[in-house]
């Protein structure tokens, strides 16, 4: 078969293949030349989800006729000129224009600024149809009708209107929060139309715009370097998440992308902070020289490769859990809108006016554990079985683990009972149901779950220990010989003085084997083929060897679940106030090993709207 040279036409569309997947493609490389014009007011307006109508008006820098003409040609761009190596422009291939104009009816109308008039160009499934002067507004109006008719096939793979739409809609808001110096509108007759009034350099307030009014409440900054690369964003505290990882954006010089990468050292820096299946709320933005940084990956130009992915994975870990360490164990805010949404009137049949029934079973000594207040507090006459009253409390150096259970001593020195203001979580003055402990804060009030607490207390002493030293290991009798291939080989033995730390002892065996001689004594019986395989793989793709301690860590967690404060034990009230000391004094302590909240906090204006008194 002989070779013969493609159509122009066909060539673009084949290109169009690539870059315009979807209206949503079209309506990104569309306000990135917006965006890259200096538009300060980007309109969007669709219909049919983007299939009939995409339109974007920008009052940018503009362009002259000559420029219209080839705006419209293959590799043709403003952008960069002999190198890619210092890009900085969203756009720099030429070829997104070419690329709709050859799938669809496109036509441009532009002015630049400062010029007496503008000019306007039509194309049709990729023909000229007419390149004239016309009136028009400084800047530039892009409009794109019956996307795909020159593809017909295409439209068969597109998905309904709404979710096209939906697609278009979160292409905005990524941009959006990229930008919040410019002001961004979305209309049409498919939709509601969305503004986004311009914040300057409010980057949060933009965010808050996007993510929801209760981010600002629940973001921690982050602001880290490390050797050429910066990050600076927001991180959700972790029990601030969502359902899916549809709030999680990251940007790498301004630009908006979804690699890979990134997506996976968030989930890295929040790991053991998360419920399984629930995701954190993230905007991280990396600044690093253009040369170290590809983003000629692929045409949708989504994604990016990094010259050290190791030095960026660990960059945003470290930074995200830095933040988490410092003051992520705040309770969410959204915390105490669900509780008072379970108080709402009406809920669990109670009724204005309602008393605890006098046949509610009276304290005795027999009905309480043993010596249980005898130092802290006492029964209130006057509450029928519910409440207490405070006297001189003992002092507690430590709080008692479940194998030190013994009674109090018969006689306890009396001390200053502790005072709310003195402490974040505030001082405990009852517990409830034998699992939940009742402090009162400055502020308001403080509900703790004790076995979720004392689980992470327990879990982050012993990931303490697990970084402190060389983990003990266990000798195998005969070692394991795994076949890899050469080249997983050597990543393992770069690796090997990382994993001889964490108590994996490997050797090189040959050209295409390892011998595993020695394997972490935490872990009990291992898979070792399995374990060196999956940490070959991961080494592969992200550099890094950080399986086998997430796996150590896994270990440690599941010990100290069973290790911790069970529910359904009464604890004394020194015991309680120790418990939030060490919660104060915990990094992390706000969220158990398996993500859900330790407690939740209710602020006295919360407490004060459900008695209508404010």
């Amino acid at each position: 078969m002989a070779i013969k040279q493609l159509s122009e036409t066909l060539i673009n569309q084949i290109a169009a293949g690539e870059v315009i997947e979807r209206p949503a493609s079209a309506a990104k490389e569309l306000i990135e030349n917006a965006l890259d014009a200096g538009a300060t007011r980007i309109e969007i307006a669709t219909a049919g989800g983007g299939k009939a109508l995409l339109r974007v008006s920008d009052n940018g820098s503009g362009m002259e006729e000559a420029d219209l003409e080839l705006a419209v040609r293959r590799h043709c761009t403003s952008k960069i000129s002999d190198t890619l190596e210092d890009i900085r422009t969203l756009g720099f291939r030429g070829e997104a224009l070419p690329s709709i104009a050859s799938v669809a009816k496109l036509s441009i109308a532009s002015r630049r600024t400062g010029a007496s008039g503008g000019a306007e160009i039509a194309v049709a499934g990729g023909k000229v149809l007419h390149l004239r002067p016309a009136a028009a507004n400084p800047g530039t109006i892009v409009e794109v009708r019956d996307l795909f008719f020159a593809t017909p096939a295409r439209l068969k793979f597109l998905k309904t209107e709404k979710a096209e739409a939906a697609a278009i809609t979160e292409i905005v808001k990524r941009m959006a929060i990229a930008f919040p110096r410019v002001r961004f509108v979305l209309s049409g007759s498919d939709r509601s139309t969305l503004e986004f009034a311009a914040t300057g350099d409010d980057h949060l307030a933009r965010m808050a715009q996007i993510l929801g009014a209760e981010f600002k409440d629940n973001a921690i900054a982050l602001d880290a370097v490390r050797e050429d690369v910066s990050l600076t964003g927001f991180a959700g505290v972790p029990t601030f998440n969502r359902g899916n990882s549809a709030h999680q954006y990251a940007f790498v010089n301004g630009r908006p992308v979804q690699d890979k990468l990134i997506l996976s050292a968030i989930r890295g820096a929040y790991a053991e902070t998360i419920p399984s299946g629930r995701y954190p709320v993230a905007v991280l933005s990396l600044t690093l020289d253009p040369a170290l940084v590809d983003v000629n990956v692929h045409p949708a130009k989504s994604d990016v490769r990094f010259r050290d992915p190791g030095l960026v994975r660990g960059l945003i870990v470290g930074a995200v859990r830095e933040a988490l360490a410092r003051e992520g164990d705040r309770a969410a805010t959204t915390g105490a809108d669900g509780m008072l949404r379970a108080f709402s009137a009406g809920r669990s049949g109670f009724q204005p006016g309602w008393r605890p029934s006098q046949s509610t079973t009276p304290w005795t000594p027999e009905t309480s554990p043993t010596r249980p207040y005898a130092s802290g507090y006492e029964r209130a006459a006057s509450s029928n079985g519910y409440g207490f009253t405070e006297r001189p409390q003992a002092s507690f150096d430590g709080l008692v683990t479940p194998t030190a259970r013994a009674e109090a001593p018969p006689q306890v020195e009396p001390v200053r009972a502790e005072e709310p203001s003195r402490f974040p979580l505030g001082a405990a003055r009852a517990q409830l149901h034998e699992n939940y402990i009742v402090a009162q804060t400055d502020s308001g009030l403080v509900i703790v779950d004790q076995h979720a607490a004392h689980e992470r207390l327990v879990f982050e002493a012993m990931r303490k220990a697990l970084h402190s030293k060389r983990l003990s290991s266990q000798v195998l009798l005969i070692p394991e010989i795994i076949d890899l291939p050469e080249e997983d080989c050597d990543r393992l033995m770069a690796f090997a003085e990382e994993l001889g730390e964490l108590g994996l002892a490997v050797e090189r065996f040959g050209p295409g084997a390892v011998a595993v001689r020695e394997t972490p004594a935490m872990l009990g019986e291992v898979d070792a083929q399995g374990l060196i395989r999956q940490l070959a793989d991961e080494i592969a793709e992200w550099d890094t060897a950080s399986g086998l301690a997430a796996k150590l860590e896994y270990v440690a967690a599941t010990m100290a679940c069973h290790g911790s404060v069970r529910s359904g034990r009464r604890l004394r009230p020194e015991e309680m106030n120790a418990l939030l000391r060490q919660m104060e004094a915990t990094p992390g302590s706000g969220q158990c090993n398996h993500g859900r909240p330790t407690y939740i906090e209710l602020k006295l204006s919360d407490i004060e709207r459900l008695f209508g008194r404010s």
